[in-house]
């Protein structure tokens, strides 16, 4: 009952955890963007292509899996043999949960290569987005703030 318990406590905290992954699409601004002047260069889709953005991999992921892998391992046994599972559980729950974090806020994106009007190329990969596709021919504004850019229709 109580292995259930912390497994389940390591689930739900990990689902919150891939919830504060920060935004990668381009319908997305954090704080620091608000109110901050953009360079918008204007441009033409070249080609679009479907990709695998990685999930975060923070110590979190690991630290917590660890803390429910060393109590579920003390459970077994008793004694050195106890300690002993404790330190083996607390290694595989630290990869496992660290596994766990990466998948679960893994996503996919879309990387958009565009010629702007200067001649230049680029390429911008960023999250799908459900309100907005790209296409090759479509014209688009690529809007850079703080070093990070974005492409929107």
């Amino acid at each position: 009952m109580k292995k259930h318990f912390l497994m389940s406590c390591l689930l739900g905290f990990l689902l919150v955890l891939g919830g504060c992954a920060k935004g990668l699409s381009g319908e997305t601004y954090s704080r620091d963007q608000a109110r901050t002047p953009q360079v918008v260069r204007m441009g033409t889709v070249e080609s679009v292509r479907l990709v695998q953005i990685e999930g975060t991999k923070t110590p979190i992921g690991s630290v917590a899996g660890a803390a429910v892998g060393g109590i579920a391992g003390s459970g077994v046994g008793g004694g050195r043999g106890s300690m002993i599972a404790g330190v083996i559980g607390a290694v595989a729950g630290g990869l496992a949960g660290s596994a766990a974090e990466e998948g679960l806020t893994r996503s996919q994106g879309v990387e958009i290569t565009v010629t702007e009007d200067g001649g230049q190329t680029r390429s911008y990969v960023q999250a799908i987005s459900d309100n907005v596709t790209f296409a090759p021919g479509d014209r688009v504004r690529v809007l850079t703030v703080n070093g990070e850019s974005r492409v929107t229709k």
